[in-house]
């Protein structure tokens, strides 16, 4: 069979993305929502940062290295957790979703260019995307141009979420918060699926999920 990208079975797939997504937001969350259940606010943050520096720290330790996703998820926590920490205002509390998607922009931005856009690393990390070394230079430019893409969702969330901070009611500045996020995330991802399927028929490289690891 000709060389072709490759996802894991589905199951393995769900495994695979499902353990980052956990250690990258779902370990900190829950030790946000278990220390500021017991000991309040301020608690549960110190708590996330600790989980999510403790998880960089033993990754880095470990494997030598730290997951893209990982790295996203320092980043965006971090800044949550000083905003949230120095000041117990409400409304500056609430800036950190603009500043965290503002963090974001930058660190796509930062790889755009260079050999290891943080796409490609994305795509292999998290959801097992397997490229052989012959099509890796010819997919360059797509992760390069679809870690632009991403840089710019998220700096578009970063204006439009501190816009809409400055001139909205709080309550509804949640609600529309929720819905412009979830709504360019989706968009983001369709729009990174059909070009990256575009780019595979013009350059007529194959799909196919990876074969079920043999039985020893």
């Amino acid at each position: 069979m000709p060389e072709c990208l490759e996802l894991p079975r589905p199951v393995q797939l769900l495994r695979t993305t499902g353990w980052n997504l956990f250690e990258s937001f779902g370990l900190p969350l829950g030790g946000y929502a278990l220390a500021a259940w017991l000991w309040g606010r301020n608690a549960g943050v110190l708590a996330m940062l600790g989980a999510i520096w403790v998880t960089a720290a033993i990754r880095k330790l470990v494997t030598g290295t730290i997951p893209s996703l990982l790295t996203i998820a320092l980043v965006v926590l971090t800044v949550q957790g000083v905003v949230a920490v120095a000041t117990g205002n409400l409304w500056i509390f609430l800036v950190h979703f603009p500043l965290a998607n503002l963090g974001l922009a930058i660190v796509f931005a930062r790889t755009a260019r260079g050999r290891s856009p943080l796409a490609a690393s994305l795509a292999g990390e998290v959801i097992g995307l397997r490229c052989p070394e012959c099509y890796q230079p010819s997919l360059h430019p797509f992760f390069q141009g679809v870690t632009w893409l991403w840089a710019g969702i998220f700096l578009l969330l970063a204006v439009s979420l501190g816009a809409l901070l400055a001139t909205v009611p709080l309550p509804t500045y949640v609600l529309i918060w929720a819905i412009t996020t979830v709504v360019l995330i989706a968009a983001g991802i369709g729009a990174s699926v059909l070009w990256l399927r575009s780019v595979l028929r013009r350059l007529g490289i194959g799909f196919r999920f990876e074969p079920a690891p043999a039985v020893q």
